[in-house]
């Protein structure tokens, strides 16, 4: 490649409308949550364990919840857990007392599950799921 020059992404075709999905993006935004929930370590941990033997998901180690953020935009509580079958992140953002979750699985869910517990769990006012299927 020539200096300068900018490389290009090797297009694939799509694959056929038949083929089975490789896997499940669940992608909530939470909105006007109860703010003491999403502001403790303990009870984001909690959410993911029950959350995980709701939809049958097997978590592979721990938890991780970590507080940061300098810009008040953006400070809050992040998480991560690893599931055998992907992962469970979220971000849940003090300034607005908003939670953007996402759950990734080759494994089937039912995102109506996630969504409905989880709006729940975090006493939320109102939801927008954002579901992609993976090929």
């Amino acid at each position: 490649m020539r200096k300068g020059a900018v490389a290009r992404m090797t297009q694939r075709p799509a694959p056929s409308p038949e083929a089975a999905p490789w896997g499940l993006l669940v992608s909530l935004d939470l909105y006007a949550c109860n703010p003491v929930t999403i502001r403790d370590a303990e009870k984001i941990r909690r959410y993911v364990v029950q959350l995980c033997e709701l939809i049958g998901m097997k978590r592979f180690g721990e938890c991780q919840v970590v507080h940061f953020g300098e810009d008040d935009r953006v400070a809050g509580y992040s998480m991560v857990q690893l599931i055998e079958t992907s992962l469970i992140s979220g971000h849940f953002a003090n300034l607005t007392n908003n939670a953007y979750l996402d759950v990734f699985s080759c494994k089937p869910f039912d995102p109506d599950r996630v969504g409905d517990f989880s709006k729940r769990y975090f006493e939320a006012e109102r939801t927008a799921v954002h579901i992609t299927t993976r090929m």
